[in-house]
Order: C-alpha cells, then structure tokens, then sequence
C-alpha cells in the first residue's frame, strides 16, 4: 500500500483540516508546495516528535519510512503561534519541540501531554487560550487584496508575512497549483484546467506544477505519482 494518507475533519475555529497518513512500506513521494503554517506529529522508529510547520514555497521529494505514522493540523490563514513565526519556519525549517521522558512535550517552559489525532483540536483549542496560538482577522481581507481602511499598504504587506509566512503573490501561485491539481485528479482534460485554473497556456501550467506540485500535469492527471497532502 505505501502511503496512505486522508483528511480526519474538518473543524472550527482556528483549524482548517486535521490529518493522519501512514506508511507501511518504504514510498517516494512528492510534498506539495502549502499555504498555511501548521502542527505535526511523526512516528519513526517507534518514537513520536512534534514539529511546528510553516508554508512551503515548493515541491520536496520525500521517503516515508517503514511502520511510521504521522498526524497533524493545517492552520486557517492567519493563526499562527508569535514565538515561531510561520516566516521563519518556511519550506521545513520546522521547529520541534522537546520531548520529555514520560512522553509529554515542552513549549513555553511548560510541559504539554503529547497531543493525538482525536484531541488534536482541543490541545490546539488549550493554545489559543494559554495566549500562544492568535489569530490575525485581517487576513482573509488581505488575502483578496481589500484594502483595509487606515492599514498602508506596506503594513498590510508586513502583517500578511508575519501571519502567514509569505506575500500574497506566493500564497495565489500555491492555491492555484493545488486548484489545478483537483481537477486533474477529478478527470478533467489538461486543456480544461489551463483555462478553469487561469493560466496562459498549457506551458505555463506545467512549469507552475513541476515547480510547486513536483509533477506534470500528464503524471498528475495518469494518477501514477503519490502526492502528499
């Protein structure tokens, strides 16, 4: 089977998906280019680490491990934890927290029970309230380029960074390719997608995915490339 990996809900407030994968048998596959910072946690050789992720500029080859599970979340677009900026975690500068031998984790010099794919969302709901998880409610406007009344635009800029970890440009390159990989995968014709997506031509199309995705849109559409999440 490889890796297999899907979506465990969907839930409210500061989360926008939380996720499990595992892996019973060595599988390349491709990290796709993501847009928001988040929470994960990794199994491999029978120990369990927690990373704080940021966005992804790009696609990164990866090897899944034997017998590794993994777990996380995916922030909503302007939640963010201040003391590890998404911008300073971008494309797998993760942060990982230190473990402690019963298991618990360390995060603002206080230790935390190891969190689990079915009380994800309450661990990160006991962040938000500690002060250590915020949200920015400026940034779903920002991110379709409204401009908020009084907030210049090389402020907007800034705290569109600080939130999310990358300009609003990169964000709409990465949501784009991600798009066109949806309806790839739903059967749509290359063709299609060139226009329904809003690129050029079919060369632009696939330099974006080749960058972002790590695939052509020919490999994407076959289905005989694993992608990650």
């Amino acid at each position: 089977m490889g890796l297999s990996s899907r979506i465990v809900s969907v839930p409210d407030g500061p989360l926008a998906r939380i996720w499990t994968a595992e892996c019973d048998s060595p599988t390349a596959f491709s990290s796709l280019a993501a847009v928001g910072p988040g929470i994960g946690c990794a199994r491999i050789g029978g120990r369990w680490a927690v990373h704080l992720r940021g966005p992804a500029t790009k696609a990164t080859p990866a090897i899944c491990s034997a017998d590794s599970e993994y777990f996380g979340a995916d922030f909503r677009l302007g939640a963010y934890l201040p003391m590890f900026l998404p911008s300073r975690l971008i494309d797998f500068q993760d942060a990982v927290l230190p473990s402690l031998p019963d298991g618990r984790i360390l995060l603002d010099g206080l230790a935390w029970e190891m969190p689990t794919p079915q009380n994800l969302d309450v661990f990160v709901d006991r962040l938000e309230r500690a002060g250590l998880l915020v949200f920015d409610p400026l940034i779903d406007e920002l991110r379709h380029d409204v401009a908020v009344r009084g907030l210049p635009e090389r402020t907007a800029q800034s705290r569109f960074v600080r939130a999310v970890g990358v300009p609003r440009r990169t964000l709409q390159l990465i949501e784009r390719a991600r798009h066109a990989v949806q309806l790839l995968r739903a059967g749509a014709a290359i063709a299609d997608v060139v226009s329904d997506a809003g690129y050029y031509d079919q060369a632009h199309l696939t330099r974006q995915l080749r960058r972002l995705i790590g695939h052509t849109p020919a490999e994407v559409a076959r289905g005989s490339v694993v992608l990650g999440l």
